[in-house]
């Protein structure tokens, strides 16, 4: 993912979710070139907006009305706390949480550049 502030992206997500630095590389002035992020058994990978061929490449929601063309779903033991936090923390709520059909319960929100976030307690990989 990136992020037009990628620090203050990295502050939110550790302060909003209690994300924990792995591993930050900072760049010129204040950007990131590479940042993991750990949160349980799962990490995200981040850095700022930059020229790079790659970097030419990605497209922020602000450049495309709020849209994403790909977002993270991560599994949580407690998706109401997360949820919570979310609103606190001044996510925009896109979908409330609620129980799934296949299991598990769901939200989904924005962040504070607009890159979407699911969070649920459905995980494919455990056995039923």
């Amino acid at each position: 993912m990136k992020y037009n502030d990628a620090q203050l992206a990295i502050d939110w997500l550790c302060q909003t979710w209690q994300f924990e630095r792995h591993l930050v590389v900072n760049g010129p002035g204040d950007s990131v070139k590479h940042a993991q992020l750990k949160l349980g058994n799962a990490m995200i990978m981040l850095g700022s907006v930059d020229e790079s061929d790659y970097g030419k490449r990605i497209v922020q929601p602000s450049q495309l009305d709020g849209k994403e063309t790909q977002s993270p779903y991560i599994v949580v033991d407690d998706p109401d706390w997360f949820y919570q936090r979310a609103k606190e923390s001044g996510a925009m709520i896109l979908s409330e949480i609620e129980e799934q059909d296949h299991g598990g319960k769901f939200f989904s929100c924005a962040d504070l550049e607009g890159h979407i976030w699911n969070f649920g307690s459905y995980d494919p990989f455990a056995k039923r």
